[in-house]
């Protein structure tokens, strides 16, 4: 297959900052690399207004997007809808979901994650949580905006040396300095590696790692890669943090330690195609994720490409595996049979679970529906309804939606929402699990999740309809063991001899 790419990337003024303009030199090196593939590729600016990119989208003409759009009205954490857009028409995208893009761009958010999963990130507080922070947060500290990359408004004054007290006021100050909200990090005074990953035929490879060095700085000047650290190539800073990849040998077990964080944190906050993280190691030699970049520079002079050189690839070669990769992902979910990912999976520890809506969840429902045996056509029509409904509405439509993949294949998904004209009771409409999948866990998965999701919607009580009839004993009893409580039995609801069975469970 010969793909048809649409790069995309955000409008960028004339007065715009250097930082916004280098965009304009990636969209040059993507579309360079897609003609020496022989790919046909056009390019497409956008805006807030999708009804350009939105036409292209459904013309049937492009076959996967080059996602370029790092902010949308001056904004990096309003890249993501774009995102979603395309992930709505059902047209493959290079880089993150729509969902790791808006956590990444939130980099508390990303920092509760990192914590979730037991991986380590340096101490932080926000201005709500300020008055506490001398718990956790000793001096020195950087305080930093919560949603801007590219080091935008870091600077030496960010660096804050002062007592635990005045953190409130150093992130007040630095927020009205940049006009976004701003929270405070405990500063690590030491080493700083940057490590890139790229998603191939053969999985995810950490692309060799990389080494910011800091030289020629004077005494108490802080180590950052700050603003002009990127972007000023005739500052000090620029030319003071040159990069190597040479360490010596006794740094294998740092590297190593580095390659499988890098790793865990690409897993568990569900990055794909492509990304970069950030480190400090700290005295007692241990390393802190820092940043979590979804879709990092991939212009000539920036880390990721350096990287990629010193993986024996050019920069082109390192792109065509990016434009290939959200291709390869569509197509493993399209082709790959269930017994398929059971022969590469015994169990459902490798399974995602993702919240995004796209065009090619029909299929997926239908298909997963269809497998059980269970259901009639007419329910299998109003399982597809469901899905075209979320579709045409998005959240307005009233039902959420959980779908379970295994190396990109979706083998179950679960569907629920809220209960009109009651105060937190919701109703799970449907879970689903392929039957080569069942009986490994992937449904109590699954119904956890919708749990958790409803909790923190503000939910009481979830309420599940099932048939009494013998064949669907099985069903009611895995209820019945994930904590619901037959409540009602309506006699003869869906046919003679098919009475409904109504389950609830309190949550909170």
């Amino acid at each position: 297959m010969i793909p048809r790419v649409l790069i995309v990337h955000q409008h960028v003024g004339s007065d715009a900052l250097v930082s916004d303009r280098d965009v304009l030199e990636q969209v040059a090196v993507v579309e360079q690399a897609c003609r020496a593939a022989g790919w046909p590729v056009e390019v497409c600016e956008t805006s807030l207004d999708f009804t350009r990119v939105d036409q292209l989208l459904t013309s049937g003409r492009f076959d996967v997007v080059f996602n370029l759009v790092e902010s949308l009205a001056g904004s990096d954490q309003l890249a993501e809808l774009f995102v979603r857009l395309v992930e709505a028409r059902g047209v493959p995208i290079t880089g993150s979901s729509a969902r790791a893009l808006q956590l990444s761009n939130d980099k508390i958010a990303t920092k509760q994650l990192l914590r979730e999963k037991q991986l380590p990130t340096a101490a932080w507080c926000t201005l709500d949580d300020a008055g506490n922070a001398s718990a956790e947060l000793r001096p020195p500290w950087i305080v930093k905006a919560i949603g801007q990359h590219a080091s935008l408004g870091l600077d030496d004054s960010c660096v804050v040396l002062g007592p635990a007290a005045d953190v409130a006021a150093a992130i007040r100050a630095q927020a009205a300095r940049l006009g976004t909200p701003c929270f405070a990090e405990q500063f690590i005074d030491g080493r700083e590696f940057n490590v890139s990953l790229l998603a191939t035929e053969q999985g995810v490879e950490v692309l060799p790692i990389a080494e910011i060095l800091f030289v020629d700085f004077p005494a108490g000047k802080p180590r950052i890669v700050g603003y002009d650290a990127k972007w000023s190539a005739d500052s000090a800073e620029f030319t003071g943090t040159p990069r190597t990849f040479d360490f010596p040998a006794s740094d294998g077990p740092l590297l190593a330690l580095l390659e499988k964080l890098s790793r865990e944190a690409w897993k568990s906050l569900q990055l794909s195609g492509y990304a970069r993280i950030d480190f400090r190691v700290d005295q007692q030699a241990q390393p802190l994720l820092l940043e979590v970049n979804t879709n990092p520079c991939l212009s000539p002079d920036a880390g990721f490409a350096a990287a990629a050189a010193q993986s024996g690839r050019s920069l082109e070669e390192a792109i065509q595996q990016i434009v290939l990769a959200p291709l390869r992902r569509s197509e493993r979910a399209a082709v790959v049979a269930p017994s398929q990912v059971v022969a590469s999976e015994t169990s459902a520890s490798a399974m995602l679970i993702r919240t995004e809506v796209t065009h090619s969840d029909l299929k997926n429902v239908e298909r997963i529906v269809r497998a059980t045996g269970f259901f009639r056509e007419a329910e299998i029509g109003v399982a597809v309804e469901l899905v075209e409904e979320r579709l045409a509405k998005g959240a307005a439509s009233g039902y959420e939606f959980l779908f379970a993949e295994i190396d990109g294949a979706v083998v179950g998904y679960a569907c629920y929402g809220p209960i009109s004209v009651t105060e937190g009771s919701y109703d799970l409409y449907w879970i689903a699990v392929d039957p080569a999948l069942q009986k490994m866990g992937v449904g109590r998965k699954l119904l956890a999740r919708a749990e958790e999701e409803v909790r923190r919607a503000g939910g009481r009580r979830i309420y599940i309809e099932t048939s009494g009839k013998a064949e669907y004993l099985p069903t009611q009893k895995f209820y019945e063991r994930c904590g619901y409580q037959l409540e009602a039995v309506l006699k003869d609801f869906y046919l003679p001899g098919d009475d409904k069975l109504v389950l609830v469970r309190a949550i909170a």
